[in-house]
């Protein structure tokens, strides 16, 4: 409890302290606007979604403009968010869970991909810095089947020899790609996030 972000957390009703990640990078970069549709990857416990729930009008609240919409993914089970679809105990790598998430989506793509999933971490650097870069590719791939023409991906990754070849494949396919490191993360964390924008995708 002595985490200030913890304690904020608990305050304002967020399912953990992750939500601030995204507020934070939001507020400075709006990623997210009403009318938006929205991927959240590796969503457990669900605070991403909270934030993008809020952010992208998913319910409505606000009759004066658009509402958005709030797709959530995880191997883990995901509690139960109004205003939000969920899809737990799935692989975002299954094309099954692919055509899923398809026939979810109001129109088959979205505007923005969010993933702050992680893998099981073994305690060896490097072998969870190229776990979590193999994640992060493989949703890169995902992105071309599911992801608007000028869209967006904001994803984790775990600084390492990797980064860069992850890098360099999100500026083969994005315009606009640079690397934040929120106030949010926990100072001793290797984290850090890849904001990509402006999909070059059909």
């Amino acid at each position: 409890m002595k985490d200030p972000f913890v304690k904020a957390a608990k305050q304002q009703h967020y399912r953990c302290r992750s939500a601030f990640k995204l507020l934070e990078i939001d507020d400075k970069l709006h990623v997210l606007r009403p009318g938006l549709s929205v991927l959240d990857c590796g969503a457990a416990p669900g605070a991403w979604s909270q934030v993008a729930v809020e952010r992208v009008n998913a319910l409505g609240t606000d009759p004066a403009v658009p509402t958005g919409f709030v797709l959530g993914v995880d191997l883990l089970r995901i509690a139960p968010l109004e205003g939000a679809v969920f899809l737990s105990k799935a692989d975002i790598a299954d094309p099954n869970t692919l055509r899923t998430i398809q026939s979810l989506l109001p129109a088959e793509k979205v505007d923005v991909i969010l993933s702050d999933m992680a893998p099981n971490a073994t305690g060896i650097k490097e072998l969870d810095h190229q776990k979590l870069i193999s994640l992060c590719l493989g949703l890169l791939k995902v992105s071309q089947s599911i992801l608007k023409p000028k869209g967006t991906l904001l994803c984790k990754f775990w600084d390492g020899y990797e980064s860069r070849l992850l890098q360099n494949r999100l500026k083969e396919q994005f315009q606009d790609v640079r690397i934040i490191k929120p106030q949010a993360s926990r100072k001793d964390s290797a984290e850090s996030y890849y904001l990509a924008r402006l999909y070059k995708g059909k």
